[in-house]
């Protein structure tokens, strides 16, 4: 039996729902289309989100012969199969889905083809393409960010659906509970909606069965509404504020949601951001901690994230590192620098190599000319920062 997601899945992009900054009048994927040109690219973003679904569309819509191929399951036979079939053809549009787990062997076969536009690749995959996929690859793609679907258009996919399933019952707020607990995967709540659907039969949806296939429990501040990053918003403040009660129980609302992710990301952010040099050993304690709650997954991954989130409320609170950044970035975008100083370029012979001074430190100029008395670090009032600038003063005023 074909399975909701499946006949309903769009052919055209009218009927994607979401992603208007990629397929809306005007912008990029929309204008490639009504060209009849494409690109290799990489479509990234959260599951359920449509990354799939626009790759279906596009080779769809070009009409240009294509192969979905998934860089874990299918051999390199498979990809050289493809490869045979894009000579033969003169062009290909070869999507691969999980491209991240691409081994070195079918990357060195496409690679000549993908250059060539033999084929044309549009890789999928849930990963930070900049992190995860060999630069070669993406160096030769075009990269695409989906962004996170917000309840209305998960609730506009829902409702056109619903047309698909005969004398089917269901108010506005029986949508918004799917929505809800599909925490932003539109696949997700396709297949509550159906799986409902067909669990009655006289095909009523309501909160109650609902419930009896998904009971985690509906708190506001769910994904993708206001009060889910306004309890992100309070429990980075609680931390940084140094309120281990606050930090501790904000954590608690977003375990009871299950939203473990948004915790991750927001905790190594916190660690860099608002605690960075005061206490720089937290960000390895959050890495672990976090390794830590994805091995043994809800309900025993709070443990690790209660212990870490306290030491992170506890600890003393440094952002000269990003802001000493900020201030660089700000100047070169404002094309405030120049160049490098002759004699730090490399095999420059009037280099002073500091291990040969007393303390490891000769005066000499290493910001360029325009701004070479710029102060971008400004120290914070903490001990491990302290120590730092008191050993980097101590070598300043070291005679040479």
């Amino acid at each position: 039996m074909e399975l909701l997601a499946n006949k309903i899945r769009p052919t055209k992009l009218c009927e994607v729902i979401g992603q208007e900054h990629l397929i809306g009048e005007n912008k990029v994927l929309n204008n490639l289309i009504k060209n009849k040109k494409m690109f290799s690219c990489i479509l990234y973003g959260r599951p359920g989100i449509g990354k799939t679904t626009i790759a279906n569309v596009i080779v769809n819509e070009l009409n240009i012969q294509y192969r979905f191929l998934n860089a874990t399951i299918n051999k390199v036979t498979d990809f050289n199969i493809v490869i045979e079939e894009a000579k033969m053809n003169g062009e290909m549009i070869l999507v691969i889905d999980e491209i991240h787990r691409m081994n070195k062997d079918k990357q060195d076969l496409l690679l000549p083809y993908i250059e060539s536009g033999l084929i044309i690749l549009i890789g999928l995959t849930t990963s930070n393409p900049y992190h995860k996929i060999n630069p070669a690859i993406r160096s030769r793609c075009q990269i695409f960010e989906l962004h996170d679907l917000s309840n209305e258009d998960i609730i506009k996919g829902l409702k056109r659906a619903t047309n698909y399933l005969e004398n089917i019952k269901i108010d506005d707020k029986s949508l918004n509970i799917i929505t809800n607990l599909s925490n932003g995967d539109f696949r997700a709540a396709l297949n509550l909606l159906e799986t409902s659907y067909y669990s009655t039969t006289d095909h009523l949806i309501n909160e109650e069965v609902i419930k009896s296939i998904n009971s985690k429990r509906i708190l506001a501040g769910d994904k993708d509404e206001d009060g889910h990053y306004d309890l992100l918003s309070a429990f980075q403040k609680s931390i940084r504020g140094s309120d281990p009660d606050a930090a501790i129980y904000y954590l608690a609302r977003l375990i009871e949601i299950g939203d473990l992710d948004s915790i991750y990301r927001r905790m190594s952010v916190i660690a860099y951001e608002d605690i960075g040099l005061a206490n720089p050993g937290m960000g390895p304690k959050v890495q672990a901690a976090i390794n830590a709650s994805e091995l043994v997954g809800l309900p025993e991954a709070r443990i690790p994230l209660s212990v870490v989130v306290l030491e992170l409320a506890l600890s003393p609170k440094s952002n000269s590192a990003y802001m000493a950044l900020d201030n660089a970035l700000n100047d070169i975008r404002r094309n405030n620098t120049g160049n490098v100083p002759d004699h730090i370029k490399t095999n420059s012979k009037t280099y002073k190599y500091p291990h040969d001074y007393k303390k490891y430190w000769v005066k000499q100029q290493y910001l360029p000319d325009n701004i070479k008395d710029r102060k971008y670090y400004k120290p914070k009032y903490n001990t491990y920062e302290n120590n730092l600038n008191k050993i980097n003063n101590e070598m300043r005023n070291n005679n040479e």
